[in-house]
């Protein structure tokens, strides 16, 4: 029996419109449920890294992981889950203080080397980075308090050691397409 487990995609993808549409929408098709997505760009021009987070048992996870490689734009994909990576999630966090509970959340957010990022008359604004579990630690003895408002990035990876599998030489990125371009016949629909 396969076991199902949380699975950490890293791509490198073309900056162009529409890519993230496909991604999650290849993902969507295949009926997997995405945890959690985090696009940004990287040190190379014309490109970004999607981190996404799946559950899924092995074997599942490795098709669509081929069938994403198989989207144009996508330059390369990888699975780091057991790689031991680099994880990190950032979240902001709107918890309710009053005048009497204000020095017993801020002894909490510095056990937690978080910062009070706001402060107003009824709230704090909390910022936690850290793996998934440090966040939710801390949301748990925020709640406690009133949590009013939480927003959440998502994990972001990075495999640990020399260069990672994504990385790509530039001189190549330069000078070659990434991808052979597709046959006329082959095109996707434009919609």
């Amino acid at each position: 029996m396969a076991t199902v487990a949380k699975h950490t995609l890293v791509a490198l993808v073309e900056d162009k419109p529409g890519v993230l549409n496909r991604v999650s929408s290849l993902l969507r098709r295949r009926n997997f449920n995405i945890e959690s997505i985090a696009v940004g760009h990287t040190e190379q021009p014309d490109l970004s890294r999607m981190t996404i987070v799946v559950e899924g048992d092995d074997a599942k996870v490795e098709q669509v992981r081929k069938q994403l490689d198989k989207v144009i734009e996508v330059v390369r994909i990888v699975d780091i889950t057991n790689d031991d990576p680099v994880a990190r999630e950032l979240a902001l966090i709107k918890v309710k203080a009053i005048p009497s509970t204000r020095s017993e959340i801020i002894q909490i957010v510095d056990i937690f080397r978080a910062n009070i990022v706001d402060v107003a008359a009824d709230s704090l604004i909390v910022e936690v980075t850290g793996d998934e579990d440090k966040v939710n630690s801390l949301l748990d003895l925020l709640r406690g308090f009133g949590i009013r408002e939480i927003a959440r990035t998502g994990r972001i990876a990075l495999p640990r050691g020399g260069a990672g599998p994504l990385v790509v030489e530039e001189a190549k990125v330069l000078k070659q397409p990434l991808k052979p371009p597709r046959a006329e016949a082959e095109s996707p629909p434009d919609w």
